[in-house]
């Protein structure tokens, strides 16, 4: 079978990029806004669960439920078990930091799906650039983290939620290579979102009650609100349309836009949350967006720079 067409970017797809980046954006705000009600892990329970039950409907609607029969589970269940892993560092992780931070260090996970696929795949080798914009990467999670490495005046508290983000971010990039190098790749992508949520929706309440945090719900606007906008429109909604958009346009020129994700989440955590930035935040933060664009940008660079050549 021919595989369709994809055509570069537009005004359309700039226009729906930045609808979902808006969304995304929103994610670890309205968590950390509902924490008081919902403990973040709850939310995360909630949130898959509600997912979950929606995706599967349409699973079994459009009869992709097959592809179990055909090689897919075993790999669903280990992307199901690290994307319930990825929800735990990101629950635990804004216990103590920021929303403005677990927004920029989720998004790292480009850069550990790209080590990955670089050792098990020859056609995902990185190229010299990407190495740099991994070196680049590092270089500000380490200025995040540090800012000059003064220990007096670091925040242990908030230090041990940004490492959470960066494992968060680094279960996300392995969920990928999992996606990537299983027969996952060539299942039907509500499938595979279906395993991610099942398996996150029925784990993750054991580890809430292993935390002591399976109680810590109370059933007001705001917190029902923050699960509802998390189930249904990010996890069902914002994720449908992202791959609508991958059928129709190149990955490369989408993957360009989706990195207005983390400055979202910054700017919402600033001006909804109240949320102090600190100088080395900033700086490591833009050399942590960088970096990504650098790894996930690096052959629309390449078709940009060449084309500016001839």
């Amino acid at each position: 079978m021919t595989p369709p067409t994809r055509k570069g970017a537009d005004a359309f797809a700039l226009q729906a990029m930045l609808g979902l980046c808006l969304i995304w954006g929103m994610q670890q705000v309205a968590v950390k806004f509902a924490a008081g009600d919902i403990a973040p892990i709850m939310q995360a329970f909630g949130r898959n669960l509600v997912a979950a039950l929606l995706v599967g409907a349409l699973v079994l609607w459009r009869g992709d439920w097959r592809a179990m029969g055909q090689g897919t589970l075993a790999g669903g269940a280990l992307a199901g078990l690290l994307f319930a892993v990825e929800f735990l560092f990101i629950a635990q992780g804004l216990v103590y930091t920021s929303a403005s931070h677990m927004a920029v260090f989720i998004y790292t996970a480009p850069i550990f799906s790209a080590l990955g696929l670089h050792f098990l795949l020859p056609s995902e080798r990185l190229r010299p650039l990407q190495w740099l914009g991994i070196a680049v990467c590092f270089g500000g999670i380490a200025l995040c983290f540090g800012g000059g490495f003064d220990l007096q005046h670091m925040d242990a508290r908030m230090l041990l939620g940004d490492f959470f983000g960066v494992l968060a971010g680094a279960a996300w990039g392995a969920t990928t290579v999992v996606v990537r190098t299983t027969r996952l790749s060539e299942a039907p992508a509500s499938l595979t979102l279906f395993y991610q949520l099942f398996a996150a929706a029925l784990l993750l309440p054991f580890l809430a009650l292993a935390l002591g945090e399976f109680g810590n719900v109370r059933f007001t606007a705001v917190g029902v609100g923050s699960v509802l906008f998390q189930g249904v429109v990010v996890s069902f909604f914002s994720y449908f349309t992202w791959f609508w958009l991958l059928r129709r346009y190149l990955a490369s020129n989408l993957a360009v836009f989706s990195f207005m994700t983390p400055v979202f989440g910054i700017a919402f955590g600033v001006l909804l949350l109240h949320e102090p930035l600190a100088w080395n935040f900033v700086a490591g933060a833009v050399l942590v967006l960088a970096g990504i664009s650098l790894v996930s940008g690096e052959a629309w660079i390449r078709r940009t720079l060449r084309g500016k050549r001839a």
